[in-house]
C-alpha cells in the first residue's frame, strides 16, 4: 500500500528547520521548507513576532517574498494528501517550543532537551496519521506496568 503520510515522515513538532517565504497572504505566509520542497507549508500571522510589539504580525510585518528563516515545526497533517506543515518563526518558539499535552492538556516543551514527546498514529487499514504531543511522564504513567517501554520513553530522543 502506498503511504501519503510518508512525506515529511522525518519532521516532528518542535523541530527547527530552514524555510523560504513564497508568498504573503492577509493570514499569514506560505513557505518552503528547505530540504522539503514538496511538501506545502504556512505560518500564520499569529505566528509571526510583530515588530510594532502587537499580539500577532499583520500583512506590512510579515517576512519579505524570496527571505529565509529559521522556523519550528509547530503542526503536521497528514489525515488525507497532501501533507501540510504549520509552522512558527516566533521567537519566544525558536528558544523554546511548548504545546499542549493530549493527555493532560497542560504545555509540555517540545524542542530538544524539553519534557515532551510525539507520536505518530498510523492504522494498518490505510493512509493518514496523526502526531501526538505528551509529556514524556503522561505517555509514562499510562502504559502497561508490565511493559519495558518504561525505559525506552525515558530514554528516546536523549543523547
Amino acid at each position: 500500500m502506498k503511504r501519503f503520510d510518508a512525506a515529511g515522515a522525518d519532521l516532528v513538532p518542535g523541530q527547527r528547520v530552514r524555510v523560504r517565504v513564497t508568498q504573503q497572504h492577509s493570514w499569514g505566509v506560505m513557505v518552503e521548507i528547505l530540504g522539503h520542497e514538496s511538501i506545502s507549508a504556512s505560518i500564520d500571522g499569529a505566528a509571526i513576532d510583530s515588530p510594532s510589539g502587537a499580539g500577532r504580525a499583520w500583512l506590512g510585518e510579515y517576512p519579505a517574498v524570496g527571505t529565509e528563516v529559521d522556523a519550528v515545526v509547530q503542526e503536521i497533517r497528514r489525515w488525507s494528501p497532501l501533507a501540510w506543515v504549520r509552522l512558527t518563526i516566533r521567537s519566544q518558539d525558536l528558544h523554546s517550543f511548548q504545546w499542549l499535552c493530549d493527555f493532560c492538556g497542560t504545555p509540555t516543551v517540545l524542542s530538544p532537551g524539553g519534557d515532551g514527546v510525539v507520536m505518530d498514529v498510523r492504522s494498518a487499514d490505510g493512509p493518514g496519521s496523526h502526531a501526538i504531543a505528551t509529556h514524556r511522564e503522561c505517555l509514562r504513567s499510562r502504559l502497561h506496568e508490565s511493559s519495558s517501554e518504561h525505559a525506552r520513553v525515558d530514554s528516546v530522543g536523549r543523547r
